[in-house]
């Protein structure tokens, strides 16, 4: 029988039957990969302690005639259980599978496995607040989708100005300066902005003057471009 091994991560799980279960992981190099854990609900299988939500574990599945693979082995690499003693975090850390879940087909690019063992680490680490590590999660996979909003020049072409104030044009992902009245975003905004897309890590938000407020301005124009951009 041909097999293959790969790391995975829990997008969605199942149940199947009497005990067992069918369950979708994310792989770095196999794309999503949905197999059946036969007997993983019984107390004793060898399977249920590798396969449980946020974690990293290397596995090993076989491949038959249907789409679904069978698991026969799994081994716990990482589980980032702090995620699971605060409720704010755990909230945060099934969002981020469902949005991975959903704008995602069925062989995304290592980019989105990576991703989401970042926020994972991220929320597991209590001083960090999660609502950032989201915020910063969800720009990410705006960047991974190729939908870059332009932080450094205005829809004519002008270079953005700390002494004005805009507005966002959410089609041409532009900011254009806001003329009689006073815009949405400061130039606060947009350095907050760039830093979130280009940062490897939430930790650096939470180091900016004012992140939580910048954060919680930033949010719905962040959701605007998921919602507009990303297939959610």
């Amino acid at each position: 029988m041909k097999q293959f091994i790969s790391k995975g991560i829990v997008l969605s799980r199942t149940n199947y039957g009497e005990a067992d279960r069918i369950i979708t992981f994310l792989t770095p190099d196999q794309g999503k990969v949905r197999a059946i854990a036969k007997g993983v609900r019984k107390s004793k299988s060898k399977l249920a302690g590798a396969i449980e939500l946020f974690s990293v574990s290397e596995l090993t599945f076989i491949v038959g005639r249907s789409d679904i693979k069978t698991l026969i082995s799994s081994r716990l690499q990482k589980h980032y259980g702090n995620i699971v003693k605060d409720l704010t975090r755990t909230a945060a850390a099934y969002d981020a599978i469902k949005l991975v879940s959903k704008s995602t087909e069925e062989d995304p690019e290592e980019g989105y496995f990576d991703l989401l063992k970042s926020i994972f680490a991220a929320l597991d680490n209590f001083e960090l607040d999660p609502a950032l590590c989201l915020l910063w999660f969800e720009m990410q996979l705006i960047k991974l989708s190729g939908h870059i909003p332009n932080l450094n020049t205005d829809i004519e072409g002008a270079k953005l100005k700390d002494s004005t104030s805009y507005n966002f044009h959410i089609e041409q992902m532009q900011f254009a300066p806001k003329i009689t009245d006073q815009g949405l975003f400061s130039a606060n905004h947009i350095k907050f902005l760039r830093l979130g897309f280009s940062a490897k890590g939430p930790q650096v938000l939470g180091r900016i003057q004012g992140s939580k407020i910048l954060a919680a301005d930033a949010r719905p124009l962040v959701q605007t471009m998921l919602q507009s951009f990303v297939r959610i």
